[in-house]
């Protein structure tokens, strides 16, 4: 129905999150309709970042430096565990929060094959020397919740304060989708676990 390359670019787009059919079409033809130097930014643009962007080797937050500027300058008495890095963002918009960050990049999913050793626990507990709390900030789902538990029941007997954050997050949800009203709240009323 479509020559061969639309087809493909289509194809391409059809692999991001959330982009049906429809969507994947119309991103084609925003391209296609491009000027021959719009479309050597877009592309150059995602190359550069390919290129550049890495995982923090701390926190495991993107970064362009050796180790990102979060993990150089905050309080590091305070370690926030969120499950993605694009988690970090939801909570960094509050601008109340100033301590450590750590994304797992994963939740434990035994039906799925992910085990601890898939996600980043290990590199958390060696972060652990000099921090009085731990924060747990993973969705609250199933998932979510197994990997909280699974994080404390790993730290608390270090003598680690560890918390979670309040119910203001509606079950089954995502971080990243939560309004900042009710992340505030669920931030600054988290319970220990």
């Amino acid at each position: 129905m479509f020559p061969e390359a639309l087809s493909r670019l289509i194809a391409e787009f059809k692999k991001l999150p959330s982009v049906g059919m429809k969507s994947a079409m119309r991103y084609a033809y925003c391209v296609l309709e491009m000027s021959d130097e719009e479309a050597e930014d877009f592309a150059d643009s995602i190359l550069e970042v390919r290129k550049k962007i890495h995982i923090c080797p701390l926190c495991g937050d993107y970064t362009e430096g050796e180790v990102c500027e979060r993990c150089q300058t905050a309080d590091k008495s305070t370690i926030l565990v969120v499950g993605e890095p694009k988690d970090i963002l939801a909570i960094e918009k509050l601008g109340t929060y100033d301590g450590l960050y750590h994304a797992l990049h994963g939740l434990l999913d035994f039906r799925k094959g992910i085990g601890a050793d898939k996600i980043r626990i290990k590199e958390l507990l060696s972060r652990l020397d000099g921090v009085k709390e731990v924060i747990i900030a993973t969705n609250p789902d199933i998932s979510g919740e197994m990997t909280a538990h699974y994080i404390a029941g790993l730290i608390k007997p270090m003598g680690i304060k560890v918390t979670r954050l309040a119910h203001g997050i509606p079950m089954g949800s995502e971080i990243e989708y939560a309004d900042e009203m009710t992340l505030s709240h669920a931030l600054s009323d988290r319970k220990e676990l």
